[in-house]
C-alpha cells in the first residue's frame, strides 16, 4: 500500500484507509452496532455500542496486523514475522499470518493468562514466554528480529497499522451516518489515530473523544508538551490499553484529530464492564469497557448519537471475577459491616432474621465471641452482604440501627 507520506511525518489519508479495507474484505467482520437503552437514558440522546469484541480474535487488531503483513514484500514474507503483546495485538499477528501464510513468532510476558498464551498458538504463532513486563518483553522481539531477520510488526506505531485500524472508523459512520460523537479507548494510540483519519475526513463535525485509564494515561502530558511523553510505570487493569508512551506517528494524528482525551479510574472501569454485561449481554475487557466507563462518569458531556467502541473481549476468567466482584462493590452492590451484639442464645439468629427482612443476602460472616476488645456480654459479627445498590445499601444500616444494634465499621 502507498501511503501519502514524508520521512518525518508519516501521514494517512481517506484513501489509505479506504484501500485497507478493501484489503479486509472477506478477512475482518463487519462487526455489529448494537443501540443501549440503559446508556441512551443516561446521556440523553442515543447511545450505540460497536462490537468490536466479537470480531475475529476478540478485537480490533486483527485489522491492522492483517494490512501490514499484506504490505510486506516476498523476501520479508518468507523471514517470517515477530511481535511482543500480552494477548489481543498477539492473536491478531497469528492470525493474520497463518491466513497470508506467514511464520509468526510472538513474544508475550511470562505472567500473561494462559487462556491468551493459548489462543495465539491455537491461532498458529510460535509463542516464547520472555519478560515480567511488556517493555522487557518488546526488548526481547525486537532481538530477535535484529538476529534472524524476522520483521517486527509494531502494535500501533506504524501506518499500515494505524490504516487497518481506520476501517472501524469508516464501518461507523456506514452503521450510523447520523453520528456525532464517537468515544474509544486509547492506548499507544493506533486505533484512535486510523478512526479519527477516516472519519474527520468524511465527518469533521464528528467529534471524538479517547479515553485512557487513570494510572496508564500518557497521552495527556503529552499532548501538554506537544510530544510524545514517557509514564515511568503505568498501572490500569486495563491491559489493552496500558502503555508508558505514545507511538510517534498516531501521536501526531491523535494530536491534530482528536477533539479531547479524558481518564477514568479503576472502579469506573469496573462498573463499565459490569453495565455491559449485565445490560448488554456483551462480554468486555477492561480496555474495551473505556468509553462506556468515560460516558458514565460524565453522561451530559456527549452530544448524541454517540457511539461508544467497545475495541475487545479477550479478559481472564479469573480476572472477570475479581472485576465483576470489584464492579459490584464500586456500584453499590456489597456492603461490608462490622457491629455488637449481646452474647445469648438466639442473638446471631436474631440478627438474620432482620437482615432478611431488610432483603439482604449474606455472602460471609464471622461470628467472634472471645477478644480482649469485647466486654463480658458482647460478641462481634463481620458481614459480607449483596445488596441492590447505594440506596439499598444505607437503609440495611439503618434498619439495623433501629433493631438496636450498633454499628462499628
Amino acid at each position: 500500500m502507498n501511503f501519502r507520506a514524508t520521512a518525518h511525518h508519516p501521514a494517512l489519508i481517506l484513501d489509505d484507509v479506504r484501500g485497507a479495507q478493501k484489503m479486509l474484505d472477506g478477512v475482518a467482520r463487519v462487526t455489529a452496532l448494537e443501540g443501549s437503552r440503559h446508556l441512551t437514558g443516561l446521556v440523553g440522546a442515543p447511545v450505540h455500542l460497536k462490537c468490536e469484541n466479537l470480531q475475529r480474535t476478540g478485537s480490533f487488531k486483527l485489522r491492522g496486523a492483517y494490512v501490514r503483513i499484506s504490505g510486506l514484500t516476498p523476501v520479508e514474507r518468507a523471514a517470517g514475522v515477530v511481535a511482543a503483546s500480552a494477548g489481543n495485538h498477539a492473536q491478531g499477528v497469528a492470525l493474520a499470518s497463518s491466513l497470508l501464510g506467514v511464520r509468526s513468532t510472538v513474544f508475550m510476558p511470562v505472567g500473561a493468562p494462559l487462556p491468551k498464551v493459548a489462543a495465539t498458538r491455537e491461532y498458529g504463532a510460535e509463542v516464547r514466554l520472555q519478560g515480567q513486563v511488556v517493555d522487557e518483553t518488546l526488548a526481547a522481539a525486537e532481538r530477535y528480529a535484529e538476529e534472524t531477520g524476522a520483521v517486527f510488526i509494531h502494535p500501533f506505531d506504524h501506518p499500515d497499522i494505524i490504516a487497518g485500524q481506520g476501517t472501524v472508523g469508516l464501518e461507523i459512520l456506514e452503521q450510523c451516518p447520523e453520528v456525532r460523537t464517537i468515544v474509544l479507548g486509547i492506548g499507544g494510540g493506533g486505533f484512535a489515530a486510523g478512526v479519527a483519519v477516516a472519519v474527520k475526513a468524511l465527518r469533521p463535525d464528528v467529534r471524538i473523544v479517547g479515553v485512557q485509564a487513570e494510572g496508564a494515561a500518557c497521552y495527556p502530558p503529552s499532548l501538554a508538551a506537544g510530544y510524545p511523553v514517557s509514564l515511568d510505570a503505568p498501572a490500569t487493569m486495563a491491559d489493552g490499553i496500558k502503555v508508558g508512551r505514545p507511538g510517534d506517528v498516531p501521536f501526531a494524528l491523535v494530536e491534530e484529530l482528536v477533539d479531547e482525551v479524558r481518564t477514568v479510574t479503576e472502579d469506573e472501569l469496573s462498573r463499565a464492564l459490569l453495565l455491559c454485561l449485565e445490560r448488554a449481554k456483551l462480554v468486555v475487557e477492561p480496555a474495551g469497557a473505556s468509553p462506556v466507563a468515560a460516558l458514565l462518569s460524565d453522561p451530559k458531556a456527549f452530544r448524541g448519537p454517540v457511539v461508544a467502541v467497545l475495541s475487545g473481549g479477550n479478559v481472564d476468567p479469573l480476572l472477570m471475577q475479581r472485576i465483576l466482584r470489584h464492579g459490584m462493590s464500586a456500584a453499590g452492590r456489597y456492603l461490608s459491616l462490622r457491629l455488637r451484639l449481646t452474647d445469648r442464645p438466639g442473638a446471631l439468629a436474631a440478627l438474620l432474621a432482620t437482615l432478611t427482612v431488610a432483603d439482604a443476602n449474606v455472602l460471609d460472616i464471622s461470628h467472634v465471641r472471645t477478644d480482649p476488645r469485647l466486654g463480658l456480654t458482647e460478641a462481634e459479627v463481620d458481614l459480607y452482604l449483596e445488596t441492590k445498590g447505594p440506596q439499598h445499601c444505607a437503609d440495611v444500616e439503618e434498619t439495623l440501627r433501629a433493631e438496636g444494634y450498633r454499628v462499628i465499621g
